[in-house]
């Protein structure tokens, strides 16, 4: 049930989608006898669209959550594995046209080949099944290993997580397959905007990560873009990832609202 109302409920609760919803009705309603009000409701979108697009607002709400996690340290030795969070990968149109195809967030898969070589004796797990409502076979753990074999990380390296649908289940799918030994040190590449959800649930789950954050958003917080899709989707991503925190950490599924380096 909660697998289903994020994928509902949260895809309406983004500002892009709250804002076209708003006034889609504000214009049905404005050919009803509620005119004033669809008028209003018109005039209130248009206004949270100038407000989001012409203010670093998004830039503002996604900055705090990129600078939680300092870039990883080498100086600490190599580590014994690489976790790569799905996300940057869309399964279905890979399958589809017979190769992959990556969406936002491929640094994840660049970066954890580049780990991959640069630490020959790590292992390296991605992460990823499903995350559409309507169950599909295609898996995007099958793909994400595809790009890390061709960008030279062997194939008997590679450990595959094929059955979670999201961060949480990434946390719980990967702890359950890798069972980690004491003293072991696991590197857990995502975007940096959603290292502190991911970090807290890989804690509450039991299995201690190392933050290598990669995929930045936000450069100057301030800087001005005027009303663009950049600065919509910056907002889009940051209210996602705030609500996700706050779901989590009301489920109980990780012990901080904020998590942060230890």
């Amino acid at each position: 049930m909660f697998f289903v109302l994020s994928k509902t409920l949260g895809l309406l609760a983004l500002p892009t989608n709250f804002m076209i919803a708003l006034g889609l009705v504000g214009a049905i309603l404005m050919l009803t006898r509620f005119t004033v009000l669809g008028r209003r409701l018109v005039v209130t979108a248009m206004l949270l669209l100038a407000i989001i697009g012409l203010t670093p607002l998004g830039s503002l709400m996604l900055s705090p959550l990129e600078s939680r996690f300092p870039k990883w340290d080498p100086a600490k030795g190599a580590p014994d594995g690489i976790i790569v969070l799905g996300g940057p990968v869309d399964s279905d149109l890979s399958v589809m046209y017979g190769m992959p195809v990556t969406v936002a967030g491929a640094d994840r898969v660049i970066q954890a080949a580049v780990l991959a070589r640069r630490y020959p004796n790590a292992r390296v797990l991605f992460t990823g099944g499903s995350a559409n409502l309507i169950a599909t076979e295609a898996k995007e753990a099958d793909v994400g290993a595809e790009i890390l074999e061709s960008l030279g990380v062997p194939k008997e390296r590679l450990l595959l997580e094929r059955q979670s649908r999201n961060t949480y289940e990434n946390a719980i799918f990967s702890k359950a397959m890798i069972a980690p030994k004491p003293g072991e040190r696991w590197l857990l590449v995502t975007s940096a905007y959603h290292m502190p959800r991911s970090v807290g649930l890989f804690r509450k789950a039991g299995f201690p990560v190392e933050p290598y954050p990669v995929d930045w958003r936000v450069g100057r917080v301030l800087e001005f873009d005027g009303i663009s899709l950049l600065g919509l989707r910056r907002a889009d991503i940051a209210v996602r990832e705030w609500v996700g925190l706050l779901a989590y950490r009301l489920r109980g599924r990780t012990d901080d609202l904020f998590p942060g380096p230890t």
